[in-house]
């Protein structure tokens, strides 16, 4: 709220007085100020405060005073703002605030650093897009800056294609979702493995121990570019480990590393209540001890065919490929109860476009340029946490949490 807002008051005939008042923030500011305009009875219309780095900005929206007692009011305000070495300022005007514009948005913002340069940019973008800036509200200082802005005026996915080209060009992550109740409502997030979840490919693993680590690497990653069709490259990559001994499985699992910020991420979620699952086009001998270790409420991958202790090079079932981690992420949502529009998803290359663009907010995370211009929003930090940041959760909430379950 500020003093240019009175001039946008929506019409009303009930005069109202703004009452700001600013300076170094300590206890008994808030109460301070109500016990000096109850003297006045006044009624409260609304009110908001704000405290950085240690100095308040408190602004009360009330209504005028009985008449002959206006100027009484402000010289009490002043007098007791003095007393308390804070400034006051009061505006007269007439009713409440003007109501929102239609269109409501949450944008948030991750930069690492954010500049001035990117917020006003940013901030600009939102502007020439037909929006207005209601509220501007920090979820978390590190392991990078976010910022959140309650935006009005503007339809959602208009703002979310203005922004994007913006956000590309600034180097900063920008999400764009609707605002409303279903903001924190039980959700599904359902995120690729590799490369997402963890660190690694896990079918380079298994090569590592074959011998023929190049080979699948090369055909991966233009598997990952989209250059080839994926069950293909999995069959071919596949046949490379043919006679690799089963006792492989568990010490590829043990050199599994899972993302930075992917405890977090998984563990506040289901906190929350959120069900979280894993599609994987690697394999159900490491997604399977994904989800014991992590508790995870789903995960489906291809499976290596293993016959008298040995891999034949070939995958058994159903292949779990582009089309494929669509049609699971649409099966967890029904098996979990929840709409499609609540799920997210989460993953970084061609693969999983499809899974991005079927979840109400999908997610590229560190992820190949296609993938980035194709998804609803991108994360570009190693950080797999960050994605509680698109959701509203601020780091202050994570650690509460985190500090409530310690002690």
């Amino acid at each position: 709220m500020s003093a240019s807002q009175t001039s946008s008051y929506e019409s009303s005939d009930v005069p109202t007085l703004l009452v700001k008042i600013f300076g170094k923030d300590r206890p008994g500011i808030t109460a301070g100020l109500f016990d000096t305009l109850a003297a006045y009875s006044v009624d409260v219309v609304d009110i908001e405060q704000v405290v950085t780095r240690g100095r308040m900005v408190l602004c009360a929206l009330v209504t005028a005073p009985p008449r002959g007692l206006d100027g009484d009011l402000r010289a009490t305000v002043h007098s007791w703002a003095e007393s308390m070495k804070m400034q006051a300022e009061i505006i007269s005007g007439l009713g409440d605030n003007r109501p929102r514009g239609l269109g409501r948005s949450l944008v948030t913002v991750l930069g690492h650093p954010l500049t001035a340069e990117a917020t006003a940019a940013i901030a600009a973008r939102i502007t020439r897009a037909g929006g207005n800036i209601d509220r501007i509200f920090r979820l978390a200082k590190y392991p990078v800056t976010a910022v959140e802005f309650a935006v009005s005026g503007v339809e959602t996915e208009t703002l979310r294609t203005a922004l994007a080209t913006e956000a590309a060009a600034l180097g900063v992550d920008v999400a764009v979702v609707a605002a409303g109740l279903h903001r924190r409502a039980q959700r599904l997030v359902v995120m690729d493995v590799d490369s997402t979840l963890i660190q690694d490919e896990v079918i380079e693993l298994f090569a590592a121990h074959a011998g023929c680590e190049d080979k699948v690497a090369e055909v991966t990653a233009a598997a990952m570019r989209g250059e080839l069709d994926f069950e293909q490259s999995l069959h071919a990559r596949v046949a490379l480990l043919e006679g690799l001994d089963a006792s492989v499985v568990d010490k590829v699992r043990a050199e599994v590393r899972l993302t930075p910020g992917a405890r977090t991420l998984i563990r506040t979620l289901k906190r929350l209540g959120f069900q979280v699952g894993v599609v994987s086009g690697g394999f159900t001998q490491v997604t399977d001890d994904l989800k014991e270790r992590l508790a995870l409420d789903f995960a489906q991958a291809n499976t290596l065919e293993i016959v008298d202790g040995k891999l034949t090079g070939k995958v058994t079932g159903e292949i779990v490929d582009r089309a494929g981690k669509a049609r699971l992420l649409r099966r967890f949502a029904a098996e979990a109860g929840v709409p499609l529009s609540q799920t997210v998803a989460i993953g970084d290359g061609a693969n999983d476009l499809d899974m991005l663009n079927a979840a109400g907010l999908g997610v590229a995370f560190n992820a190949k340029p296609v993938v980035r211009e194709a998804a609803h929003t991108a994360v570009n930090v190693p950080f797999l946490d960050t994605v509680l940041y698109l959701l509203g959760i601020t780091r202050e909430e994570v650690e509460a949490a985190d500090a409530h379950v310690e002690d």
